[in-house]
């Protein structure tokens, strides 16, 4: 019988991958449902902190929705079929593409898909949620650059210095 392996048991294997905070994902899940249930909710059933969408119009909020989801879209497509759809074989610090231009492209599109829909439709106890999401997300990023300062050293160090977190600079140093 041959034995098939799950995603995250090939991800264990590769070389290349640093690894991740041991929650992070299920973290990341229950804040997820978390948002969305609060949102939804409080947008369509309770509207107890929802008093914002009568004083913002949805025509100014809207447009800056749907830019703040489509990036949210872009970067996570980009992040995660860099990290993991290409096996790097000799592994180092990834510095092309979206990681050129913050260290965690992939968290900052989690960050972006909240607010994208908060500025859709505006919820204040979501946006609760939400920071606590991000309090999250900056944890686990720390954790993992850990990891990665152990693996890489002054190269990732390095890189640290030259890359934003979460925010990207409107200038290169």
């Amino acid at each position: 019988m041959i034995k098939k392996h799950t995603y995250r048991e090939e991800q264990k294997r590769r070389d290349d991958l640093t690894g991740e905070h041991t929650v992070g994902d299920a973290g990341q899940m229950v804040l997820a449902c978390l948002f969305t249930v609060t949102w939804i909710f409080d947008i369509f059933l309770l509207k107890y902190t929802t008093f914002l969408n009568d004083y913002i119009p949805f025509g100014v909020r809207m447009p800056f929705g749907v830019v703040l989801l489509v990036l949210s879209g872009f970067l996570a497509i980009k992040g995660l079929s860099i990290v993991f759809g290409e096996k790097r074989e000799n592994p180092g610090v990834i510095r092309k593409s979206v990681f050129n231009v913050v260290r965690h492209p992939i968290y900052l599109s989690e960050i972006l898909l909240y607010l994208g829909l908060l500025m859709l439709s505006i919820s204040l106890i979501a946006v609760l949620v939400w920071v606590i999401s991000i309090l999250f997300l900056y944890y686990i990023s720390r954790y993992e650059e850990r990891m990665l300062l152990a693996r890489f050293g002054k190269d990732y160090k390095q890189y640290m210095q030259e890359v934003p977190m979460f925010i990207p600079r409107l200038k290169k140093r």
